[in-house]
């Protein structure tokens, strides 16, 4: 039999080729590729194939979490027999969450707990501080055969491996942690998950870029792909869901980090979005996250600058949009911000994406410009164009009964020609154009 040829993976992006590199040639980082020796595969015969109205397919019972933002971004639940991927930076809650998800589930259903990174000693420290994970089964072991073994034999409802990257199959000769140990034991989870009807949640780590470590291989794996956002020194978490066969991916969950575990926190618009009455550079928006309205505080600042290329910095939006406010401020505004270097901070660590927080934005630097404070209780929402146009958002009237339940009294938003409804006790300021906005704030 020939030896199996000898490959070099990224540990990074999951590039491979047949010879070694210093540098990546993918993604390019430096001493990333290691070296891994596929698994040999033995032959397979042919097998029918089926005619889609042949199949039968049974609507599976969601399982609930008992954590409600979590059943949030997952769509209603934990699918039987689904892979979850969750992924974070160490110490930012995962193990503490899916911990207290396991006691929940535990009350009706059988959960197991799969750790490699921390002993049975260490677990139960833990669960005794969050409480009711007394019928929670726990196995500590890495090796992969293991792994399966037991949970074919055993079939739980829900099991979490923590972590992925800590187990190891004997048949490769690479360490724990390898491209080639973590797509194998994917896959091997993987069969094991849909052959066993066995919910299962895989814990992953991060590169330093944020994204999950390991090839690319294991996001298209798995089901769903869960993201932890967040600082560990602050209290307040923010879960995403990247992938979702089988809900949403544009749902988002809101933990605040107590001495008791994750706690979510069902109205983040009343964390993210009080600003303080008169503060200069601060104005309050709203994005849509799947079918919640989120208002954000959004602040900036404007301070003068030696600089020859003036600093853009946007903490929680994308530098980008930052800088084509500033410029279509500048040009049709009139605000001088070329000697200025011009900071923008999400309140919450949030991070945001659409365009509808363009005009809150552009309001917020334009107050710390000029030293002023918006109107008390003001909202603005609005995409702004590179023409100082404001354009329209989607589901408008959602985003002002939001604001309106949290009491504030004016919002500035584009015009619709008199088809805005009106709020009680809200003031609606249409406007066309970005010096409208200006004026009117």
């Amino acid at each position: 039999m020939a030896k199996p040829a000898t490959q070099f993976a990224c540990t990074d992006c999951g590039y491979s080729a047949g010879r070694w590199f210093g540098k990546c040639p993918q993604c390019g980082e430096f001493g990333t590729l290691v070296e891994d020796t596929p698994v040999p595969k033995g032959g397979a015969g042919p097998k029918a194939t089926l005619k889609l109205v042949d199949v039968k397919a049974e609507e599976a019972e969601r399982i609930p979490t008992g954590v409600a933002e979590l059943d949030r971004v997952l769509g209603g639940g934990l699918v039987p027999a689904s892979l979850v991927l969750v992924g974070g930076e160490p110490g930012v809650g995962k193990s503490t969450l899916l911990l207290s998800t396991l006691a929940s589930i535990s009350k009706d259903r059988r959960a197991v707990l799969v750790t490699g990174e921390e002993s049975t000693a260490q677990v139960k420290l833990r669960a005794a501080r969050l409480g009711g994970a007394e019928q929670v089964e726990i196995l500590a072991e890495t090796e992969l055969e293991v792994v399966c073994a037991t949970l074919e034999q055993e079939r739980p409802d829900v099991c979490v491996i923590d972590s992925v990257q800590t187990l190891y199959s004997s048949e490769l000769g690479s360490a724990p942690g390898s491209v080639g140990q973590v797509r194998e034991a994917a896959a091997r989870l993987l069969r094991v998950a849909k052959e066993s009807g066995v919910a299962t949640i895989l814990v992953g780590h991060v590169t330093k870029d944020g994204a999950v470590a390991g090839p690319r291989v294991l996001e298209h794996l798995v089901d769903c792909v869960l993201q932890f956002e967040g600082d560990r020194y602050h209290e307040h978490r923010v879960l995403r869901a990247s992938k979702n066969r089988f809900g949403s991916t544009n749902e988002l969950a809101v933990f605040e980090m107590t001495g008791s575990g994750l706690v979510g926190v069902p109205e983040p618009s009343e964390l993210f979005g009080r600003s303080v009455e008169g503060e200069i550079g601060a104005a309050v928006g709203c994005v849509l996250e799947g079918s919640r309205p989120l208002l954000l505080e959004i602040q900036a600042l404007v301070a003068p600058t030696d600089l020859a290329m003036p600093r853009r910095v946007g903490t929680g939006v994308d530098p980008k949009r930052l800088a084509m406010i500033v410029a279509v401020l500048s040009r049709h505004a009139r605000i001088a911000l070329g000697q200025a270097d011009v900071f923008v901070n999400v309140a919450g660590g949030v991070k945001v994406a659409e365009p509808a927080i363009d005009l809150a934005i552009a309001l917020a630097i334009a107050s710390a410009h000029t030293n002023r404070p918006l109107s008390p209780g003001t909202f603005a929402v609005g995409e702004l164009g590179l023409g100082g146009e404001v354009r329209s958002v989607p589901q408008l009237e959602i985003r002002l009964r939001e604001a309106s339940r949290l009491g504030l009294g004016h919002a500035i938003v584009p015009h619709m020609g008199g088809h805005i409804p009106k709020l009680g006790g809200m003031a609606l300021h249409e406007v066309r154009r970005l010096g409208q906005a200006l004026a009117t704030m």
